[in-house]
This record gives structure tokens, sequence and C-alpha cells, in this order.
């Protein structure tokens, strides 16, 4: 039923990218032309008339609250309850045990100095967001609540907020409360009174903590970050998921020495301002994100032995689970509006979305759940949907809840999309780019013609350094000030820290500022992100050509060898990136695209994959699971690395998935892949996305 649609719109794909590539051949780049090459075969299509969005029932966790989203491998028990529960954090941890204050923190014992430096900032904080009516909270001596308001002993007497609606409840006694909850732009921030803590002893007002609503909502991810080969891992996958949506997910956890049982963390049950009993959630709104249309799998095979195709497994077994939670009916459930969140990826294009809504509406059939219980988010991360992105959101106007720029992967889908027409920039340089600004700005824009404000997300890509908190501090405030609702980080202390933007940007404000401006010009969107090489030295190639060597190298020998999807992986200077596949992809498609246009030769690029290789070995040495790559290179994991940039231009969309499964599954089976890599060459065992498929 849905398979032929699928290997039709896969073959559709390979047809407009060979017209795409035979038009490069043949013609220098004009963006007129190219826009009309463009359209007449089908790849921009004209745009349909105004419409707003009519999806319904969603929580406010998506459809009201702006705040950060984390994204994490569901494989991963411990990284899945975190997220779920990073809900709340404690902002001084997140100042305290990071560089987000300019100065990593000593080793050591708790360090007073820090300590009353963290204090400060957060009072400071607190002044600006819920500032007091008189005074400041640095000089509060007693925090209570009074009829209803909240008020703080302060040396010009009690004052109550300067804007009393943001208290919503306190925990203990009224007149010496344990906890005192106050919400500002949507978003909670709770205060720890205890002064026989050992930071509330010597707190002025006895403050032990203050905690954030961090992120409200949180993708446990079946693709990108996870190694998921085959049956036996797709099962850890959707047990996962399960006790998530079942509410009885647990992990084991060394802390301290101790061994300790993490699970879903319980509602924070409050006293309202009214004195009546109110609770606040206690967990991340949990969406699922499920793997592209061009991935098979061998969990489950047709009748003729073949794979099927992997998002249709996923989009009924994760369905399914989640039906666990539809029938709750009460108590710590996900969703309040019976709804289930699924974000789809790898889409190319509005009959793509249109497919993936008609499969929902058949899992909602099976599973006998009423229509459009299941809501899609879009990942605006391939360069056909960029273009046509109204339309696409069209398609499924009753079930979207999201359009997030995944600018890791859209990089890589614009290298791969004009492979041939140019030799494309140095990486550092793609971020000031014409066609990247041109798409961050119109995902916005067309997320707030299509009617999303106060129903669904407009959402920004992740921070990549989860170690550079005091840069992540800086500079990602623009996501907010761009008008995004959520933005992806890569830890709840990341999400704890980015919510202080949410607290200094009021994003609905700022939608509504931008709703009146123009949105990014098509002619950008089509520009291509060519470079000059005769203004590159060999120095400037060799750097970039190891650069990139490195960080495949780095990811792919623990995806491959080890069975990790995301991970925090040093780059060539040894800071830790975040990496997954589309980070993968990028370094791929880009030394691929030097390599078809002769910047760099076969032999440069071996050159390089060896020396990063020992690089690489040594970054790991102190592993003892690592297994080296050097000084044989023979590998699979090395192998896997080298057939990704060798054979890059030919992968369809450049996407890894096809060669990491397969090195993977050999891994696992035991097996060494002990031949020099060939010659570029269209590669063996090409999934779905071959029309012959």
């Amino acid at each position: 039923m849905f398979a032929p649609r699928i290997q039709a719109l896969l073959a559709e794909r390979v047809r407009l990218q060979e017209q795409i590539d035979e038009w490069h051949r043949h013609h220098p780049f004009d963006v007129g032309r190219y826009r009309d090459h463009l359209e007449r075969i089908g790849y921009l299509l004209p745009p349909g008339p105004p419409f707003t969005i009519s999806t319904r029932g969603v929580d406010p966790e998506i459809s009201m609250v702006a705040g950060p989203q984390l994204v994490v491998p569901v494989m991963n028990a411990r990284y899945a309850l975190n997220a779920a529960n990073a809900r709340w954090a404690s902002l001084y941890d997140a100042l305290y045990g990071t560089d987000a204050l300019g100065s990593v923190p000593p080793p050591g014992a708790y360090d007073p100095h820090r300590g009353a430096e963290v204090i400060g900032w957060v009072r400071a904080f607190l002044d600006e967001v819920v500032p007091l009516q008189v005074g400041s909270h640095r000089s509060v001596t007693t925090y209570f609540v009074d009829s209803g308001r909240l008020l703080a002993t302060t040396p010009e007497g009690d004052a109550g907020l300067a804007q009393p609606e943001a208290f919503v409840g306190h925990q203990g006694d009224a007149t010496r409360p344990r906890s005192i909850f106050v919400r500002h732009n949507g978003l909670h921030i709770q205060l720890v009174l205890d002064r026989a803590h050992p930071v509330g002893r010597d707190d002025r007002a006895g403050v032990a903590d203050v905690l954030l609503e961090s992120a409200p909502t949180s993708i446990m991810d079946c693709e990108d970050s996870v190694v998921a080969v085959d049956a036996s891992d797709k099962v850890v996958v959707y047990r996962n998921w399960l006790g998530l949506m079942k509410g009885d997910l647990t992990a084991e956890v060394l802390k301290g020495g101790r061994s300790e049982t993490r699970r879903l963390a319980e509602d924070r049950a409050i006293v309202s301002p009214d004195g009546r009993p109110a609770t606040l959630p206690g967990r991340a709104l949990m969406l699922v994100r499920t793997v592209g249309l061009h991935m098979t799998t061998a969990a489950v095979r047709r009748g003729d032995g073949g794979e099927i195709p992997e998002a249709l497994l996923d989009a009924l077994i994760t369905v399914l689970a989640a039906k666990h939670d539809l029938l709750r009916g009460s108590g710590a459930m996900n969703s309040t509006t019976r709804s289930v969140y699924v974000v789809t990826p790898k889409i190319h294009g509005p009959e793509e979305a249109t497919l993936v809504n008609d499969v929902f509406s058949f899992v909602e059939d099976v599973l006998d759940l009423p229509r459009h219980t299941v809501k899609l988010g879009l990942m605006d991360e391939e360069r056909r949907t960029t273009l046509n992105l109204a339309e696409c959101v069209r398609s499924i106007a009753e079930r979207v809840v999201f359009i997030n720029t995944g600018f890791l992967d859209r990089t890589g889908d614009e290298i791969h999309t004009s492979m041939r027409a140019g030799a494309v920039v140095r990486k550092s340089a793609m971020r000031t780019t014409a066609w990247l600004n041109a798409y961050e700005d119109n995902n916005v824009h067309v997320g707030l013609a299509c009617g999303f404000p106060g129903v669904a997300q407009i959402g920004k890509g992740m921070w990549a350094a989860p170690d550079l908190m005091a840069d992540m501090l800086r500079d990602k405030i623009a996501h907010p000030l761009a008008g995004a609702s959520c933005a992806w980080v890569p830890s709840p202390t990341a999400a704890t820290l980015h919510a202080t933007h949410y607290h200094r940007v009021d994003v609905r404000q700022r939608q509504s500022e931008i709703a009146g401006t123009v949105g990014g010009r098509l002619e950008d969107l089509l520009s291509i992100p060519n470079g000059r090489p005769e203004d590159w030295s060999n120095d400037d190639v060799r750097e970039e050509l190891e650069n990139n060597a490195q960080g495949i190298l780095g990811y792919v020998v623990r995806w491959v060898d080890q069975g990790i999807g995301c991970s925090k992986v040093p780059d060539i200077h040894n800071v830790g990136l975040m990496e997954d596949r589309a980070t993968c992809r990028i370094s791929s498609q880009h030394i691929a695209n030097w390599l078809l246009h002769g910047i760099i030769t076969g032999d440069e690029v071996m050159s390089a994959m060896k020396k990063m290789a020992v690089v690489v070995d040594g970054q790991n040495a102190n592993d003892p699971s690592y297994a080296p790559m050097g000084p044989g290179f023979a590998g699979a994991a090395f192998g896997a690395a080298c057939d990704l940039v060798l054979h890059g231009a030919e992968h369809p969309s450049g996407y890894t998935e096809v060669v990491l499964h397969r090195s993977r599954r050999e891994k696992k089976a035991g097996l060494r892949d002990l031949s020099e890599p060939s010659s570029p060459g269209p590669p063996a065992g090409e999934p779905a996305a071959s029309p012959s498929k």
C-alpha cells in the first residue's frame, strides 16, 4: 500500500537530482534561468493561496510556551529519562558547573567565592524578570505568602512583586514556605527556601537553590542520534519509548560511588494563590522522531523476504506505544490533550509530506484512534522542503505542530543538490552565505504566515558545543529574537541556561513584530554557496580537508565500533562538539564536493584520512573499549569513513545512513573489511533510494 508510493517518491528524488546535475553540467549559474529550470522539472512548485493551519488539541507546552527543546537518543534509557526530567533544573548548578560566567569551576570542594558570584548573577536575573515593587531580590531577608500574595521583606519594608500575577503558588507553610513559584513569559521559576541547607544557611533569604522550568518539550530520537541497525536494536528503541509512555521506564545510574534508580519525575504539588491545591508538570512533553522515508529495515520482512520501509514500522509501533499514555486518563500523563507527537525528518517536498499524513491516518484507523490524534513536527532540513515549505505545511495543516530549521542536515543537502555547480565555500564561511540566512528567515516567516502562533512551534537548530556555555549565553539569544518559540540544546544544563533567554525575550511579541516584515528572498534561497578556489592557499585546503576528515573519523569510529550515535567528539583542536549523522553528512559532502571539482585529489584524501585516524586514535587512547584504526587502517570504521567521502557524490542526497548501517552490521557480526577503499564509483548495496528498489 505505502511501500510502492515510497519507492516512487524516492525515484522522484533521483530524477530531480539527475536533472539538476545535468543542468549544472551545461550551464553557468544564473539564478533566473536556474529558477526556470527548477520550476520546469517540478522541483520548485507554484505557491498556493494563503491558508491557516487548523491543528486542534495541542498541549500548551507546544501551543503557548516558548522555551528550549532537548533532543536525545531514546535508545539510551538514562539520557531519555534525563531529558524527560529536564522540565526542571537548577540554575545555580548550571552556572556554577560550567564556563557560563566566563571561567570554569575550580577543582575540589565547593568554592564560596564562586558560589557568591553565581548567587549574585541569579539575583540580578530575578530583578530583571520578576522584580519587586521596591528594592531588590539581593536584599530580601524573608519570602512569605499573605492573603494569596507573595511578599518579600527588604530594608525598605515588605514588598510584593511588581507584577503580582506572576506568583503562581508555594509549597509548605505560607508564613515559612519551602518553595515559591513564579511565572514569567510562560515559564516557571522555583525558589527553594531551606536555611538548613549548606547554601541556604549562608543566604540572607535562606534561598538554597533556584530552579528553572528548562525544557518544556523534549524529542525522543529514533533517528540521527541512535544506532539501530537490526531487529534487536529496534527492540531497545521501542522498549524505551514504551516505558516513557507507560511511565515505568527506569535506569540504574552510578552516582558518587552508589547505584540509584532513575525514573520519571513526579508532578509538583503546590498551593495556588487562592489557597487551592494545584500541580505543575514535572516532566517535559515528549515527542518522538522517527526515521526518514529512505531507510529500510529487516526487523520485519515482506512476503518475498525483502526489507520494509523502516518509517512505516516506526509510525505504527511508536503510536501503538503512545496509546498507553492516551488510555491512562489521569496521573502523570505525557499529553493532557490525548495527542501523540511525531517528528518526521528528511522530507523532500509536499508529496512526501502528504504521504506521511496518509500513513498516520492509516495508523489511527488501525489503532482505533480519533483522526488527527497524531500531530506532526516537520523538519525543514532538505532543500526541496525549504523552497516549498508553505505547501509542505499545507499538506499536514490539520496535524502540524512545528517546523524546525535543521541547519546541519540542510547544509548537507545544499552541498549535495548543487554538487556539480562548483566548489563550495569552506565550512566556516557557510554561516554567512545568502542561502543560509534566507533559509533561517524563511522558516519563521512561513510559520507566522500560516498561523503558527498559539498553535504550533517555530524552531531553530542545535547548539553543538556543550562545553562552551558562555558562548551559548552570548549567542543563542538570537533564536528567540528571531521569533523562534523553541530551539535545540544538547543537555539539561544547556536547556537551563538557554531558558534565561526566553525570560529576556517575549517571543510572542517578537513574532508580532516580525509578522509585518518581508521574509527571505527566493533569489537568496536559490543562491549556491560556491567559493573562490583561487583565493585558497595550499594550507587553507589542507586545513579544511584535515578538519573534515578528523570530524568524520571521530564520529564514525564510535558509530561503527561502539554503537554510539551521538556523543561529544573532540574536534581537531580538541574542543568537544556534539556530533550526529547530520554533522557527518556535511563533512563528507564537503570533501566529496572538493574531490569532484579537483580542489583535492583521491591520494590527498586518503593521506588525510590516515593522518587524522592516528589523531583520533590518540584522542581516544584512554577509552579501554576503543579499537585503534591505525596503523593498519583495515577496520570497518575506517573503511566506512572513506566510503562516505570517496563515494559521497553518488550517495542519494548525501545521506550517511546506508554506509554506517552496513558497516555496523558487519561489526556486530564479527566481520572486518580488510580491503583498501576503492576508487570513487557507485557504492554497492544502496538502499531504497534507488528506483530499482
